[in-house]
């Protein structure tokens, strides 16, 4: 599924990006296409590393995966260093390093699953065949949790084809903006998962009650995670755009920004989230769907 996404993304990617941004800059439009070219070769191996962490997860191991991740990370940020910096790539060293990463760590997960050592394990990946029973159950909760998450990722777009045509400064800003909001979700997408394990268990034993508990506290939980983080970021804003050598205008432009998107995102962004992944992991994923479709 994943090589399906990738092929048009890749054979089709200058009218998809026209679609999106419309008419930008010659310079913005030719490193678009680089970055998308290069990134959309690492989505089949995004697939298999999620695949391979979510089966870690389910035996009660989240530490590994964050382990890969972790040094997956490290190794993008010298990657972006060597790339950038020594070879002189500008974006296209950017998205290599991405990709190495990526490549780099979905071979150790699925080297791992091979290890008898573990209560999850694959003797062999040539024998795996496909249960269609099984799929179908995942693809009922996969199916509408996908649009959900799609729908969120198509306003993303909107806005970052609107600002597009504002110039490179408004780019600029807004994409810091974008990875520092990201980065303030963390904590709270990393207590996420662990409700939908929790959620899962509680429901698969039909602890109702427990589960509803366990949805609430969490909640409350990430909520004080994401306050914690937002103010971490918000208090140092000018600092951090200092530290990654904006342009005064576009720095301003962000500190603006942030003041704005992170005041609102401390006291909304919980509730708008966490919840529905409790639900989806009770097995109702309709509601979570049709509500986010329609605030979107």
């Amino acid at each position: 599924m994943s090589i399906l996404i990738t092929l048009p993304c890749i054979l089709f990617r200058r009218p998809l990006l026209s679609l999106i941004f419309g008419s930008v800059e010659k310079s913005v439009m030719d490193n678009s296409l680089s970055y998308l070219f290069i990134t959309a070769l690492s989505y089949p191996f995004i697939a298999l590393y999620n695949a391979g962490a979510t089966s870690f997860r389910t035996s009660q191991n989240s530490k590994l995966p964050m382990a890969i991740a972790f040094g997956s990370n490290i190794l993008n940020i010298i990657g972006n260093v060597f790339f950038i910096f020594t070879l002189s790539l500008g974006v296209a060293g950017a998205a290599l390093s991405t990709l190495l990463s990526r490549i780099i760590s979905a071979a150790i997960i699925l080297i791992l699953l091979k290890q008898p050592k573990q209560d999850l394990y694959i003797d062999s990946y040539l024998s795996i065949r496909p249960e269609i029973e099984t799929i179908t159950k995942i693809l009922k909760i996969g199916i509408p949790t996908g649009i959900e998450n799609g729908m969120f990722q198509f306003g993303k777009l909107v806005i970052q084809s609107t600002v597009s045509t504002m110039g490179t400064t408004a780019i600029a800003a807004q994409a810091m903006v974008a990875m520092l909001e990201s980065f303030a979700c963390q904590a709270s997408i990393g207590i996420r998962l662990g409700m939908m394990s929790v959620v899962g268990k509680c429901v698969g034993a039909k602890e109702y009650e427990q589960a509803r508990h366990y949805i609430i506290l969490l909640t409350k939980y990430a909520w004080i995670a994401c306050f914690i983080c937002c103010a971490t970021i918000l208090f140092p804003i000018k600092q951090i755009t200092s530290l990654a050598g904006m342009e005064t205008e576009s720095a301003k432009l962000a500190i603006w920004l942030t003041r704005i998107v992170f005041t609102y995102k401390m006291i909304f962004w919980t509730p708008s989230f966490l919840p529905g992944y409790g639900l989806r992991a009770a097995g109702d994923v309709k509601f979570s769907m049709i509500t986010s479709t329609l605030s979107m």
